[in-house]
């Protein structure tokens, strides 16, 4: 008898190839972007999707407060063409990050999630600007 694991065969290794290296594409861990932005070697824009008030109380060091409802076309001209954004909002039980990259491929600009948000950045033990010990995400 199957386990709820292999009840459902794996996908052969070429598809599973695929969805892989297409996920990389799409997601950026907290780890990778707190690397670049600690070296100065960050090469995109840094966007907090939440609330100005949850942004205000803690947030990832050099990210930009940008709500996803507030990404229009207009506010995203005053960046420079080609700009990658990464995006990310509280943790994995928020979806503002997902609703943001919605909006920006929308514009046709390029978009990662910052998987994890707050929870992850938080998981990982990096300083929040503006907020909490590290480890410590503040509650809504």
């Amino acid at each position: 008898m199957a386990s709820p694991v292999t009840e459902t065969p794996a996908a052969p290794s070429d598809k599973a190839l695929d969805h892989f290296k297409a996920r990389l594409g799409f997601e950026a861990d907290c780890w990778d972007t707190h690397e670049a932005m600690a070296t100065g070697n960050h090469d995109f824009i840094l966007l907090d999707v939440r609330p100005p008030d949850c942004y205000e109380a803690a947030h990832v060091p050099g990210a930009i407060n940008l709500p996803h409802r507030k990404i229009i076309q207009r506010k995203m001209a005053e960046f420079p063409a080609n700009t990658l954004f990464v995006v990310y909002c509280e943790g994995p039980h928020c979806n503002g990050a997902n609703k943001a990259a919605i909006r920006l491929a929308e514009l046709g600009l390029p978009v990662k999630e910052m998987i994890g948000g707050m929870t992850g950045w938080a998981d990982e033990g990096f300083d929040f600007a503006n907020g909490p010990e590290p480890g410590h995400v503040r509650q809504k």
